[in-house]
């Protein structure tokens, strides 16, 4: 999922993250390659003739056939059949492994014959080359960060003395893998910036192995981690702590769900048999625990959060290293529906964010002497705005509010006086406002859909920002594109925001091409944000919408609240509602609507599809939620209970089988032209939701419409590459240019 609730991390962990400027481009993060076609004699697949869809160049498509299996479940007196269960076998089973071949090879001879398609990949090409930058954070005399030169297929780390000093090399994880798909997970630096640890991911699988870097020498040391996952590396004295699952059996290591998340410490120098177990729950299998340590390493503070019961929230421990042998006290004991976060400490006191008594969040101080809830004081009380970012810098606590779901960032004393507001560019998304206790300055991002991220530097002394690093994109210019914020009326009569972005000069005739974009999920917020290779439908004449529905963060935890579970249907009611609004007000037509979805969101376009297939032309679903009934059985979906709830809860299983868009395809209906992405590492959400998804859409599909399935190699639930991106990325703008009747220039 884009934003799970399986560990909270603290912004002290983040920092340690560098979850600085990290601005994701909605269109282009998930893997993606190209495959080589293959005769259907080498797939042992038989060809069936029906249904039919057109090609693309007049003949018609003659899909793979999908057997049919016998499987049955019955909830709560419903009988349910699975026909496709035997698609959940792990990628490599023979008999699934030709079904993937005969896909690729229908999609892939489909995506051939589409005449500008190589046009489209040299112009992304274009787009995507420049200059990348993360903003530096300060450990010791060193400051570091990540730079691309453009096309590079990972972002390689450097370091430098000072914000003037010479640039060097610390790691260049392009030189991990011969096909660059090899790429860094987690990484943690030392106090004194001697010490570099870093996770590695292959394939784009959410697994990795940690290995520790000395950053003078450069000399990789003798410390390797296995099986980490969902995980920080959060140094403390000598070592580091870090989360892992025992080691999964041989051949299943990408679908097995994940159980008994465990944390322990890594002494340096020594063999991962030798790490000291430092939190382990027995008795709850599905929890998730995560270590973040604080600024000056005296304070372990110890998340656990919930995975299968459905709760939200998490507790809360930490400990003294001061203390030789003590064990993790509480500020919160049990796994509740409030999430705890600590942003900083003074001393043994602890500042903290939390929706407890707050949907918006508060920030309040911890006292360890004093630690009942009586006695915690807030610094900053709860707001009419959501609160989105709270950290401690120089002596200041700086946060971020969320205003119709553009970004306002102020200065607070510790003691929770305001002193400034930051003036920003203009409406759009914030994020960084890392570093250290004891820094001069701060760094902070910012982005709109037409404003590149563009890194600033705060100095607290004088309270003045300076533009540090902004991209130049060869070509492009902000003033030739338009962006407003409108807002309409879902089912219900709620008030819904919506961002349109489109080319100066648009004609409001219903007739422009358009590609609507949501998530609404998770708690986590559809913000405004640049992608260069959106430019590439832009400067086409595309409209781009981008709904802000109920379910994420938007509006705080009611907001959220009000698009899980039972109320998950008010999701699909606000999307449909925004589409509706792009037709009435005569940006677009349903023949020329196109929609488009990712993991949580791929739910969302799978839903509405069903729902609303007289609404779309095409359908881009990648790497989406699929099977309602059964996500919980596999990795990590049994996380997701606290946003979609269970298929073993009789209210909760009616609700889910209501619009799990893997039951509910019609057969008969003529369906949108649909390109479903996936990948044959995606241990996230794992792909037998798509290939299940797939099977039936292409079995149910009663017009003609194309239903494609692209699935990747070595490639996750993300990007796996520059590469993978620009190649998938040509391929999801072809197939809709394609099918919505659009030629490029």
């Amino acid at each position: 999922m884009k934003r799970n609730n399986f560990v909270s991390l603290s912004l002290s962990l983040q920092r340690q993250l560098f979850a600085v400027a990290l601005f994701v481009l909605a269109l282009s993060i998930f893997s993606v390659s190209q495959f080589t076609s293959q005769s259907s004699a080498q797939t042992g697949q038989k060809m069936s003739t029906a249904p039919a869809a057109n090609s693309g160049n007049g003949s018609a498509i003659v899909y793979p056939e999908t057997k049919k299996g016998d499987t049955v479940d019955d909830y709560f007196g419903t009988k349910v059949a699975d026909p496709y269960r035997w698609l959940e076998a792990d990628a490599n089973v023979p008999e699934v492994a030709a079904w993937v071949e005969a896909q690729n090879k229908v999609t892939f001879s489909y995506l051939d014959k589409i005449p500008f398609r190589q046009k489209i990949k040299d112009r992304l090409t274009q787009l995507y080359n420049y200059p990348r930058y993360t903003a530096p954070a300060r450990r010791g005399d060193y400051f570091f960060y990540t730079k691309n030169d453009g096309l590079q297929n990972q972002s390689v780390w450097y370091r430098q003395k000072g914000l003037d000093g010479t640039p060097e090399v610390l790691l260049d994880p392009n030189k991990l893998s011969t096909d660059g798909t090899t790429k860094l997970g987690s990484v943690g630096i030392s106090k004194d910036g001697k010490y570099f640890g870093y996770g590695v991911s292959k394939g784009g699988s959410d697994w990795n192995d940690i290995y520790v870097l000395d950053a003078a020498t450069k000399q990789l040391q003798s410390d390797h981690v296995e099986w980490a996952k969902f995980t920080g590396v959060s140094w403390q004295g000598n070592g580091f702590y870090y989360s892992r699952y025992p080691a999964p059996a041989a051949g299943h290591e990408l679908t097995t769900a994940n159980e008994f998340h465990q944390v322990f410490y890594h002494k340096l120098g020594t063999p991962q048999s030798a790490d000291v177990l430092v939190y382990e729950n027995k008795a709850n299998a599905m929890r998730f625990h995560s270590i973040a340590t604080s600024d000056d390493e005296r304070f372990a503070f110890l998340y656990v959060s919930e995975g299968g019961s459905g709760k939200k929230g998490n507790a809360l421990y930490y400990r003294d290293s001061s203390k030789p042998g003590s064990a993790f006290i509480p500020i919160v004991a049990e796994v509740g529906e409030d999430s705890f976060s600590v942003v900083g400490n003074s001393g043994d006191k602890f500042l903290v964010s939390t929706d407890h008594k707050a949907p918006n969040s508060r920030v309040f101080l911890f006292e360890s002497n004093k630690p009942e809830e009586k006695n915690w004081k807030d610094i900053i009380p709860e707001k009419p705005e959501p609160l989105d970012i709270a950290n401690v810098v120089g002596g200041k606590l700086f946060v971020a509010y969320l205003k119709d779901v553009t970004a306002h960032a102020y200065v607070y004393t510790l003691e929770g006086k305001l002193e400034n507001e930051i003036a920003l560019p203009g409406l759009g998304t914030v994020g960084g406002f890392g570093g250290r206790e004891d820094d001069k300055f701060t760094f902070y991002s910012f982005t709109t859909f037409n404003f590149p991220p563009t890194i600033y530097k705060y100095d607290i002394a004088t309270k003045k920002s300076t533009l540090f690093r902004q991209p130049e994109i060869p070509g492009f210019k902000s003033a030739d594109y338009e962006t407003k914020q409108v807002f309409y009326t879902s089912k219900d009569g709620t008030r819904v925001p919506m961002f349109i972005v489109y080319k100066k000069g648009l004609k409001l005739d219903g007739n422009n091409p358009t590609l609507l974009y949501g998530y609404g999920g998770f708690n986590s917020t559809n913000s405004p944000g640049f992608s260069s290779l959106r430019l590439a439908l832009l400067e086409q004449g595309f409209v781009y919408a981008s709904a802000n529905m109920r379910g994420g963060g938007e509006y705080g935890e009611k907001w959220h609240e009000a698009g899980t579970k039972l109320q998950k249907q008010n999701v699909f009611d606000d999307f449909i509602a925004a589409a509706e609004y792009l037709i009435a007000n005569k940006y677009t037509s349903p023949s020329r609507l196109a929609i488009h979805g990712v993991s949580n969101g791929g739910l969302l376009v799978g839903a509405v599809a069903n729902q609303r297939p007289e609404l779309f032309k095409a359908v881009i679903q990648q790497a989406g939620v699929m099977d309602m009934l059964r996500f919980h059985k596999f990795t990590i979906g049994s996380a997701w209970k606290a946003d979609y709830g269970s298929s073993e809860d009789a209210a909760q299983f009616k609700a889910l089988y209501a619009y799990s868009p893997i039951h509910n395809i019609k057969t008969g209906t003529s369906y949108p032209a649909t390109l479903i992405t996936t990948a044959d590492h995606d241990d996230r959400v794992v792909p037998a939701h798509s290939f299940k998804y797939a099977a039936a859409l292409q079995a149910g599909q009663g017009g003609d419409n194309p239903i494609l399935i692209r699935i990747d190699t070595k490639s996750g639930h993300g990007a796996s590459s520059t590469t993978k991106a620009i190649e998938q990325t040509t391929d999801i703008y072809s197939f809709l240019m394609w099918n919505l009747g659009l030629t490029p220039n």
